[in-house]
């Protein structure tokens, strides 16, 4: 498998373009559950331009009815970056030490099981985050009140 390098500035751009709205080409998930993972999904792949078609461990999206579990929930992102081999965003869990913009943070709130998706935006002073559901650009992550996080470390695409 090939690999090229994700585009961390296109994916940031894209972030601070749509943080705060809706991209047309895309179904707000709102309505039936959140959408900030979809957001993030968005974000990587104007920073990554390949999907994964594989139907059982994909990463992808045509429309709200023909996308992966992957592009719209958190578990299943998670799962996804951390253990592609193939085609799309490849990542790996780091520590907050080690996140740069581009990256992603998901939160628990109650401890057992991750709920909400945030897009890295910027490192310098803090990290400071975009997402949807509760829209926000350049909020610190140390704002929010939860009981754990994890990072994600988009390391490559496959192509």
């Amino acid at each position: 498998m090939n690999t090229i390098s994700y585009n961390r500035n296109s994916a940031i751009a894209y972030a601070k373009k749509w943080a705060l709205s809706r991209n047309p080409r895309y179904y707000n998930f709102d309505p039936v559950g959140g959408d900030c993972t979809s957001f993030v999904s968005q974000c990587l792949f104007a920073g990554s331009n390949k999907m994964n078609y594989n139907f059982e461990n994909g990463w992808y999206y045509n429309n709200g009815y023909d996308k992966s579990p992957s592009w719209s929930g958190v578990e299943f992102l998670y799962k996804f970056l951390t253990t592609n081999k193939g085609y799309g965003p490849r990542g790996i869990t780091t520590t907050q030490e080690n996140v740069v913009p581009g990256d992603i943070a998901q939160l628990s709130f109650s401890g057992t099981k991750f709920e909400h998706s945030l897009f890295i935006i910027d490192t310098s002073n803090g990290i400071s985050i975009a997402t949807h559901t509760y829209d926000v650009l350049g909020k610190k992550l140390d704002a929010y009140t939860f009981a754990r996080v994890r990072f994600v470390h988009i390391q490559d695409v496959g192509v």
